[in-house]
Parts: C-alpha cells; sequence; structure tokens
C-alpha cells in the first residue's frame, strides 16, 4: 500500500503534461479576444461608413 501511495503522489507531483494545457488555454484565450476585438471593429467601421453614406444622400 505504500508503495501505491509513493506511486500516486509521484504522479501527482508530476507537471511537464500540464505546460502544454497552459499554452492551449492561454493560445485559445487569445484568439478569442482577437475575434471579439475585431468584431468590435468591424461593427464600429460598418456604423462609419453608415453615416458616411447617409451625408452623401
Amino acid at each position: 500500500m505504500n508503495t501505491l501511495n509513493k506511486m500516486l503522489l509521484a504522479f501527482w507531483q508530476e507537471e511537464s503534461g500540464l505546460t502544454m494545457v497552459e499554452y492551449a488555454v492561454a493560445g485559445s484565450l487569445i484568439c478569442l479576444a482577437a475575434v471579439s476585438a475585431f468584431t468590435e471593429l468591424g461593427a464600429a467601421i460598418a456604423a462609419a461608413i453608415r453615416v458616411i453614406i447617409g451625408y452623401i444622400d
């Protein structure tokens, strides 16, 4: 039983695989922020174009 506890403790303290998960989460958050920013930017540009076209008509 003591050997099982040691093996479980060693597995729990292993962090080498965690780095890849952290990079994946960080990358997905950055992509989400970029998509959100470009969506808002597109909406603002569309509104500005509507205003400009309104002055022309």
